[in-house]
Order: C-alpha cells, then sequence, then structure tokens
C-alpha cells in the first residue's frame, strides 16, 4: 500500500470512528475500558437506548391515561384494611411485575414457565440467566443472548468492591447476621453512587434514571461480591473469592467465588436469582426501596433499606424458618415418617399458636409457581433426596389440614417452602445466610422498578395516617 493510499484509509477510518462516536456515545467508554470488545459496549448501550425509546413511550402514555381517568376512583379502602396492613388497597404503581391471586406472578406478561422457557441459557444449561429476567423488567422485551452476554461482561466489569467497604466486611465479628452485613456494605458502597453526585451537581430531573440506570448497573454487579466475602469470612475461615471472570456469567461468577464448583449448583442459582427477582410492588423490600428511594436517595441506600425488610422472619427470613421447622420435625419423627404421624405434628404446631412456615401468602390464592418451578427442578436432579421427600409429603398433608382450620384462605406453599432444601442437598448447610442469597436476586426487580420510578417522575410517597379516634369520626362511630 502506498503512503498516499495508507493516508486515505487513515482518514476514512477516522471518519468512520468519529460517525460511530456521535451514533452510540460510548467510543470515550470503549477507551476508558480497553478490555471490553466492541460488540460489548454496543450491546449495553443498547440496553440504555432501547430503555430511552421505551420510557418516552411510556411517560406519554401515562400522561394521556391520567389526563382522561386522574379523577376515577379504583376502589374503596375498609376500616380493616387501614389496621390490616393496608392488604389489598391498590395505591402503587409497578411496572415490573403483577402478582395475579390465581395465576402467580408474570414478569412483564410472562409467567415463570415461559421465562424458563424464553430467557436465553448459558450454554449447555437449562436455567434462564438472571440477566435476562433484568433486561426483560427493564424493557418488556425478551433479551438475544447477545444482549444477555453484554450485560453478562458489564456486571463482570464492575463487581470489584471500594477498599473501605473490603476493609469493613473484614473486620465485621463473626457474630453480626450476615443480612445486617449485606446491608451495612451496601450502604457503604454509596460512595460510588453517581445520581448522588449528579443529584449534587444540579442535573435535570428528566435525567435522574439514567444515573439512577448506572448505578443500578454498578450495585447489582456488585452484590455477589459482597455476598461471597461474608460467605467466606463467616463460613470459610476468611478464604479468598477469587478473581472475576469476564467470561462467566454472573450466577457462575457468584458460585465461583462463595466456593461451588458443581455445574448443578450453578444451575439451580441461576433458577433461583431469577424466580426470587420481583415480586410486585407491594411486598416489604420491594415498597421499602419504593418508598426511600421516593426521597431521592441513591440506589445504594434505597436498596439497603429494602434489604433491612427482607431480613425479617415474615418476608425474606422465612425460608430459614422453614428449615428450622423441618429440622425440628426430623428430630421428634425422623426423616421417614406416616402421613398421621406428620398431621399430628402439624396439628400440634397450630395449635401451640404457631404456623407452618412457608404456607400461605398475602395475595397468592394457589400453589406458588416459584414454589413448583423449585419442584420440578428437585424432581429432576434430586428425586431421591429424603429432605425433599419431606417436601413433598408437607406439600401433600398441610394445605387440607389449613383449609380445616377454617382461618386460612391459602393453604398453598409459597417460594419459602422449597429452596433451603435444594441448597442443603447441594452443600450450602448455612442457613442464617439463605436470606443474603434472596437478597442478591431481589435486586434485579426492585432497581429495575426504581429506575422506572425516575423515569416516570413518581413524587415523594406520603399517605395519610390517621389516629384511631380520626377512623372513628370518619365512619360515624362517634
Amino acid at each position: 500500500m502506498s503512503l498516499l493510499e495508507k493516508r486515505r484509509f487513515s482518514h476514512f477510518a477516522s471518519k468512520c470512528f468519529a460517525r460511530f462516536d456521535r451514533k452510540l456515545s460510548i467510543l470515550g467508554f470503549l477507551f476508558s475500558i480497553s478490555s471490553f470488545p466492541l460488540l460489548v459496549c454496543v450491546c449495553v448501550q443498547d440496553l440504555k437506548s432501547i430503555m430511552k425509546e421505551k420510557i418516552a413511550q411510556h411517560q406519554k402514555k401515562v400522561k394521556e391515561f391520567r389526563s382522561v381517568y386522574g379523577s376515577k376512583t379504583i376502589g374503596e379502602t375498609t376500616v380493616d384494611q387501614v389496621y390490616g396492613g393496608m392488604r389489598g388497597i391498590k395505591a402503587l404503581v409497578t411496572e415490573t411485575s403483577n402478582l395475579d391471586p390465581e395465576e402467580g406472578i408474570t414478569f412483564r406478561g410472562y409467567s415463570i414457565p415461559q421465562c424458563r422457557k424464553l430467557l436465553p441459557k448459558a450454554e449447555g444449561g437449562e436455567e434462564p440467566l438472571p440477566e435476562g429476567i433484568f433486561w426483560l423488567m427493564l424493557t418488556g422485551d425478551v433479551p438475544t443472548s447477545e444482549q444477555v452476554k453484554s450485560v453478562s461482561k458489564a456486571w463482570a466489569a464492575h463487581a470489584d468492591l471500594p477498599s473501605h467497604v473490603v476493609t469493613m466486611l473484614n473486620n465485621f465479628p463473626s457474630h453480626l447476621h450476615p443480612m445486617s452485613q449485606f446491608s451495612a456494605a451496601i450502604t457503604a458502597c454509596n460512595t460510588e453512587s453517581v445520581f448522588a453526585k449528579a443529584y449534587a451537581d444540579g442535573v435535570h430531573k428528566t435525567t435522574y434514571w439514567e444515573y439512577m440506570f448506572e448505578d443500578s448497573m454498578r450495585l447489582i454487579a456488585k452484590l455477589p461480591t459482597i455476598a461471597a466475602t461474608i460467605y467466606r469470612n463467616l463460613y470459610r475461615d476468611g478464604s479468598s473469592i477469587g478473581a472475576i471472570d469476564s467470561n462467566k456469567d454472573w450466577s457462575a461468577n457468584f458460585t465461583s467465588m462463595l466456593g461451588y464448583n458443581d455445574p448443578k449448583f450453578t444451575e439451580l442459582m441461576r433458577l433461583y436469582l431469577t424466580i426470587h427477582s420481583d415480586h410486585e410492588g407491594g411486598n416489604v423490600s420491594a415498597h421499602t426501596v419504593h418508598l426511600v428511594g421516593s426521597a431521592l436517595s441513591d440506589p445504594y441506600l434505597s436498596f439497603a433499606a429494602g434489604m433491612n425488610g427482607l431480613a425479617g422472619p415474615l418476608h425474606g427470613l422465612a425460608n430459614q424458618e422453614v428449615l428450622v421447622f423441618i429440622t425440628k420435625l426430623i428430630n421428634e419423627l425422623g426423616s421417614e415418617c406416616s402421613d398421621e404421624q406428620l398431621k399430628d405434628f402439624v396439628w400440634k404446631t397450630l395449635k401451640s399458636g404457631q404456623v407452618v412456615p412457608g404456607y400461605g401468602h398475602a395475595v397468592l390464592r394457589k400453589t406458588d409457581p416459584r414454589y413448583i418451578a423449585q419442584r420440578e427442578f428437585a424432581l429432576k436432579h434430586l428425586p431421591d433426596f429424603p429432605m425433599f421427600k419431606l417436601v413433598s409429603q408437607i406439600y401433600k398433608v398441610v394445605p387440607p389440614i389449613l383449609l380445616e382450620t377454617g382461618k386460612v384462605k391459602n393453604p398453598w406453599p409459597n417460594v419459602d417452602a422449597h429452596s433451603g432444601v435444594l441448597l442443603q442437598y447441594y452443600g450450602m448447610k448455612e442457613m442464617s445466610y439463605y436470606t443474603v442469597l434472596f437478597g442478591v436476586s431481589r435486586a434485579l426487580g426492585v432497581l429495575a422498578s426504581l429506575i422506572w420510578d425516575r423515569a416516570l417522575g413518581l413524587p415523594i410517597e406520603r399517605p395519610k395516617s390517621m389516629t384511631t379516634e380520626g377512623l372513628m369520626k370518619l365512619v360515624g362511630a362517634i
């Protein structure tokens, strides 16, 4: 090639890259993260640009809907609902998922069986990648395998923790509960918040969602590192979590950092992290993230608050409570017992004023589809595991008893009734850690929802509270 030809080629290449830069705005990002393949940068940028289009369309839809139907009444509130935890009151907007009492959870209109079938999987894998459910909840679209891989790459690139967070985690006392450590570390990561910096710089509120997006991507990336560090410190003598592999998906890196090398356990974790990701907006963790975020707290602070709610025994800690119940049952009756013995044990539990953990749900009126997904996994991979057989026996015995009491609207099992048993089978015996896994998963849904909260410009949440005397006057009791 002559010198003139070389100069012409160089000039042509420069023009191409300049156009590429203007169209995708990623050239600077490409040079700042030189380890990223070009395709990854394009696809990650696609997620944000796809969201920009979706948000503009949805903002218009919401504006038109409110202009016509904004004053329309959508329900009535009873005194019992006010005293009963606001159950059934339609008062929140959550775009990412919907929980139907009869049909169960759907993510942007897709059921769990549909998600397991349609969402991209790892090479040779059977279960959906959690990156796919995150893309689906953000955009409403089922992503391609390449789009999912780009998210995996982006999360791997941002998985490192600030040094002060590592120091804090390594200095926590061993008796501090894993969820307390998890929440504290997430809070401390807010030194990295691009939203907090942008807000302090005075950016326009119409761009808030973009900074929330950047923060959420980075936070989700760091959660497995935080969770694995906690696990290693508490249960593996502080051994190193190892390096992040940019060629692995989010779940595979997580299980590797935890110290588990069984491909089936990684498959279980992909399923677990997908199906636990969201359960509409009214549950404690999701509502807390929405509420704290409505004050324009950054995603780190908002999500940490939600994790403190998840740590409660009536919410995320319930999967631990299920295993305590099963362990007590085994200690009293053995791993194999008759249906009659099991019935007597359940009745004795109920008559003592306790509940059967893992059964019932505030909204669902059927067996939780998440329970069924885990049951199908167990039937395929661990059908002869004694503890799984016992869970199956409980599934047969408990619902008729709960119906017989006449006090239970939903006698069917929820997700917590099954998840712990699967973890036990693969060697994760540490029950107090299970809610941390739940928290890693729940980030996908609540942070996707938080991004949309800012995209729709939802205001600070401030319902009206009343005294009992005020309520009595309102209904004419005084």
